[in-house]
């Protein structure tokens, strides 16, 4: 299901993934995963791919959405190499250092801001509080800070933010976003309940949920908690072999 505001279609591939078309043509994807972009259908259309952390870096994926004159945004901790936010070692796949990606690559901390052609972007904090409820039985988060970053991109004059894997932070409730994408997942990302908290403060347009473990997440509370705080809420399903799921349903 696609859904469209102002001059943007947004569809939610699965997984993290996320895919941006404006009326100009413009295509960005946020964290292609090769989950949710079958090898068999890779459109190759992607002007400019995101990458927020290294849980979600997938050079498969990335060459399986990018045109050959993408670019390629990529925090700047992420080497391929990492460890995933439950502490599984992801080193036994083999994954491409990004400079070994065949697009042009960019490395950004969190809170910079540019300009790509007709894109602005800037980054965002995203991480998991040390004393929060996101953390493993040692006490460590998750999602360190410095480990990752939120994008806020504006094409055809609509802004759209993907927080990344990050705990509900202060930083977030003073964004004039149009359309948010939080990351719910509640075990080591922000819950339903702290998304919808961030939804009422930050006062989008629109709140399109996105979701890694489909069984752990209420995505129907979710939409209710929502949309009777007043602020339009529609839940996209993808591929249901991607996620898991079988319909699709709308509130606004």
């Amino acid at each position: 299901m696609t859904v469209s505001y102002g001059a943007v279609a947004f569809d939610w591939l699965g997984r993290a993934t996320v895919r941006l078309e404006s009326q100009t043509g413009v295509v960005i994807y946020v964290d292609p995963d090769r989950a949710a972009v079958r090898e068999d259908a890779a459109p190759r259309d992607g002007d400019l791919v995101l990458v927020t952390h290294e849980h979600h870096y997938d050079p498969d994926g990335i060459e399986r959405v990018a045109r050959d004159d993408a670019v390629v945004v990529i925090h700047e901790s992420i080497d391929g190499q990492g460890i995933d936010a439950r502490g599984e070692d992801r080193t036994a796949r083999v994954r491409a250092p990004p400079t070994d990606l065949s697009c042009d690559v960019e490395r950004v901390r969190a809170d910079e801001s540019f300009v790509l052609g007709p894109l602005d972007l800037f980054t965002t904090p995203a991480h998991n509080e040390p004393d929060g409820p996101h953390t493993r039985g040692d006490g460590s988060a998750y999602h360190p800070e410095g480990t990752g970053c939120g994008y806020a991109v504006t094409v055809d004059g609509v802004r759209a933010f993907f927080a990344g894997h990050t705990d509900a932070l202060e930083y977030h409730e003073d964004l004039d976003v149009d359309v948010f994408f939080p990351p719910i997942c509640g075990d080591t990302t922000m819950d339903r309940h702290d998304a919808a908290t961030l939804a009422e403060r930050m006062a989008p347009r629109l709140v399109c949920p996105i979701y890694d473990e489909v069984a752990s997440v209420n995505t129907e509370a979710f939409v209710v908690d929502v949309a009777t705080r007043g602020v339009p809420v529609v839940l996209e399903n993808p591929n249901p072999s991607a996620a898991g799921i079988e319909d699709d349903r709308t509130i606004e």
